[in-house]
């Protein structure tokens, strides 16, 4: 029906409105439909109808999608879509899409959720939108920087764009926004330090950037009720607060010092603190535990000190403490082990609980713990008397981890030699924190590490890695290459793990490579768990490094493409789904921590798969391997740059996706150069055949006759991009998803609609595009 015809039937629906209602103006009316257009009908308005009384009639109305009028002009417009929407076709234009609700001029409240939109906001058309108080653009697939037309938005109170892909800084000239009182911009890909112009915005009350990639110290905050910045890398000084605070949590970050005692006591109105899984040492203010309106506490994965008594006392309001992995001595407050409804976690200290269940560290722990990291007393620093095969020694190590010093404890050397070196293990941290950097991604909600399972980052000690590998007998041998050795384990709780021994330099600074290993936790990648480190203790020098990663057991990639038995091969729709995971894990390698890790030397074999029929990236570029490796060449092949700044890397990453691709699509195991540039060459070929046939005969023939012609059609140009000859002309990782997603939405909705039992038996539709 073309827009005219529409325009005439909404004329004369209009006549049959209650008496005494002004009617919605047919240009509005028109602007709603043309967006449900620009959508692609999604079933979320399938209740909007030529007829539909927008503004009177609420027969239409649904909880997921509604309008509210002032009298003739729409000022309300709400749709949110189901959860995980994929984005939506090529042919969506935000700048249509946005230039359509400018056509609703006075729009004061927008709710634009889960819908699959796509693009960089247009901040000109954004602009025109004047009366905008409330904007919600979350769970979309929105990138680039926040638009300047944002800050002509003279009425804007809220903007909540929470998981997308915004990048860039957070802009200075947010100042310039009178009202807004609410910014929530959670897991999105913003970077580097927030301005200080944030302390002048006296109306600003909620600011929301957890699962970002920010750094720094926080600017002044007295103004802000509600403050959410966790999983970042702030730090390390604790910002100031206004004593109207009500919830802070800055989990998952780099603050460090201690708390500030005297500043929070005074936050009467506190109601959330979460300080958990940052580098806080010296004393826990007990004082928090008694503030009147807390609720949530929690402190877990620090190094706090101090005596607790049994005798604290706690707020009446007090439901969640978690205190665990902490140096805390003394006893647990009664109040918070005899009040029922409350939730006390205090595991891994060193308190006197009498409560089996949550394990206790001995006294001398947390007392060598605490003088490790220069945080007791000096007369408490006394040497004991020497035993029998051990020997306590203290050694200042300042390049070593987070510029603390490190208790070492000399062990005999495993091998007998003419004269055995002395060793010292470290074992100065057993719960090392680790920044739970969000992935930048194109599926709404972020998959939080634990909840997957992996246990968080820490140190070992090289008894635990001795026993986990049998005293690295042969039999735990997995392989050998040049940087060292690997093992497969078993730690005492059971964990399975890999561990890689390297040699490494004695000139070598380990604290930027242990910051870098501690943040390679993803989905999508083999995930580092620890570290240990082995000295010798004539000069205090490092000998060795172990890396243990978790150990994915389930086969590689190519076990399940060229290489797979009938019943084991992936389907057509698993494919896709697999590369997508793979390209996440790319995307993290260069974005999701700083600085990125770029020609990582992707291979199929180097895929693993996980129980779940997860994929895995099983190798990547370490800093200190490359530095290992050019210590050892002194300069040759392969080491002339580190692995942030290879020219080009991420293009260089992108071809060895496209090689992955190459497999996935033929099934046929690929080893050389030479059968790329054939196979691209048939690619080439079947892209511009007409009819889908020449195309699926390149297809595995396992798969090939599920295959959605669009879908095939997608990842063969997105694969022949990746392998383009010039690196600028390869496309960049967030392209690469968009399609992929767009070929697993295509192949999903074929899928649908032969399944369908409402859809008659017909032989499938030659694509449009032939």
């Amino acid at each position: 029906m073309g827009d005219h015809a529409l325009l005439i039937l909404l004329s004369v629906a209009s006549l049959s409105l209650l008496p005494g209602a002004m009617p919605l103006q047919p240009s509005q009316a028109w602007s709603l439909f043309k967006l449900r257009q620009l959508l692609g009908d999604p079933p979320v308005l399938g209740t909007w109808r030529n007829y539909t009384d927008f503004c009177y009639g609420g027969d239409y109305k649904t909880a997921s999608a509604f309008v509210e009028c002032y009298e003739d002009s729409v000022t309300q417009l709400h749709i949110m879509g189901e959860p995980g929407a994929r984005p939506l076709p090529t042919t969506f234009s935000i700048d249509a899409f946005f230039t359509t609700l400018s056509r609703l001029p006075d729009l004061k409240v927008l709710t634009l959720t889960n819908l699959g939109l796509w693009g960089p906001l247009p901040g000109g058309k954004i602009s025109r939108l004047q009366k905008l108080e409330i904007v919600n653009v979350s769970s979309n697939y929105l990138y680039g920087e926040l638009p300047r037309g944002l800050s002509q938005l003279g009425s804007l109170q809220t903007l909540v764009a929470d998981h997308n892909m915004l990048g860039g800084k957070l802009p200075g000239w947010l100042k310039d926004m009178p009202l807004l009182a609410v910014l929530s911009l959670r897991n999105n890909t913003l970077q580097g330090t927030l301005p200080e112009s944030l302390k002048d915005m006296p109306s600003l009350r909620s600011l929301v950037l957890a699962s970002n990639n920010l750094s720094g110290n926080l600017p002044e905050l007295s103004n802000l009720q509600v403050i959410d910045m966790a999983n970042n890398a702030l730090g390390p000084k604790f910002p100031r607060l206004g004593r109207k605070v009500a919830s802070v949590v800055l989990a998952g970050n780099k603050f460090s010092d201690g708390l500030p005692a005297d500043m929070l006591a005074s936050c009467y109105l506190l109601e959330r603190l979460d300080v958990s899984g940052n580098r806080f040492v010296g004393p826990f203010p007990a004082a928090l535990l008694s503030l009147p309106s807390m609720e949530y506490l929690s402190i877990a994965g620090n190094r706090f000190t101090g005596r607790l008594s049994g005798n604290a006392s706690c707020g009446e309001n007090l439901r969640f403490v978690d205190l665990s992995s902490n140096l805390l001595t003394g006893s647990l407050p009664g109040c918070l082990l005899a009040a029922p409804g409350k939730t006390v976690l205090f595991s891994a200290n060193c308190l006197s609980t009498g409560d089996d269940s949550q394990s206790q560290h001995p006294s001398p722990f947390c007392r060598n713990q605490a003088l490790a990291v220069g945080i007791v007393p000096e007369q408490g620093r006394k040497k004991s008397g020497a035993k029998a095969g051990v020997v306590a020694v203290i050694v200042l190590v300042g390049a070593l981890v987070v510029s603390a010093a490190v208790v070492f404890v000399v062990r005999k050397a495993r091998l007998p030699k003419a004269r055995p070196a002395r060793r010292l293990v470290e074992h100065a941290s057993s719960a090392y924190p680790s920044n739970l950097l969000a992935d930048a991604r194109y599926i709404s909600q972020t998959v939080k590490l634990g909840a997957l399972g992996i246990p968080a980052y820490r140190s070992f000690s090289l008894v635990e890695l001795e026993a986990a590998t049998d005293n690295f007998q042969v039999s735990s041998l997995m392989g050998q290459d040049a940087h060292g050795q690997m093992y497969r384990g078993r730690l005492s709780n059971g964990t399975p793990v890999t561990i890689r021994s390297l040699k490494v330099n004695k000139s070598q600074s380990f604290t930027r490579h242990i910051e870098m290993i501690s943040k390679l936790r993803h989905r999508h990648l083999v995930s580092a768990l620890g570290h240990c480190f082995q000295y010798n203790l004539d000069d205090s020098t490092v000998t060795h490094l172990y890396l243990v990663f978790e150990y994915v057991h389930n086969g590689n990639l190519r076990g399940r493409i060229s290489q797979g038995t009938e019943g084991r091969k992936l389907s057509w729709g698993q494919r896709i789904s697999t590369a997508i995971g793979v390209a996440k894990g790319i995307q993290f390698l260069h974005g999701g921590i700083i600085p990125g890790l770029f020609a990582n030397n992707l291979k199929i074999t180097n895929i693993l798969m996980d129980q779940n029929q997860v994929p895995k990236i099983g190798s990547y570029n370490i800093p200190i391997l490359s530095e290992t490796m050019k210590s050892e060449m002194q300069g040759g092949a392969g080491s002339k740059y580190p692995p942030d700044r290879v020219p080009n890397g991420d293009k260089i990453d992108m071809y060895d996706f496209g090689v992955i691709l190459l497999e996935v699509i033929s099934g046929r195991p690929i080893s050389s150069l030479y059968e790329v540039e054939m196979m691209k060459e048939q690619l080439q070929s079947a892209l511009t055949a007409q009819g889908p046939s020449k195309r699926s005969n390149l297809v595995d023939p396992a798969v090939s006759k599920a295959c959605s012609d669009d879908s095939m059609r997608t990842v063969m140009e997105i694969c022949l991009r990746c392998l383009a000859k010039e690196p600028t002309q390869r496309p960049s990782v967030e392209d690469v998803l968009w399609n992929l997603q767009f070929a697993a939405q295509v192949q999903d909705d074929s899928r649908s609609s032969e399944e369908s039992p409402l859809s008659p038996s017909q032989p499938h539709a030659q694509s449009a595009h032939d």
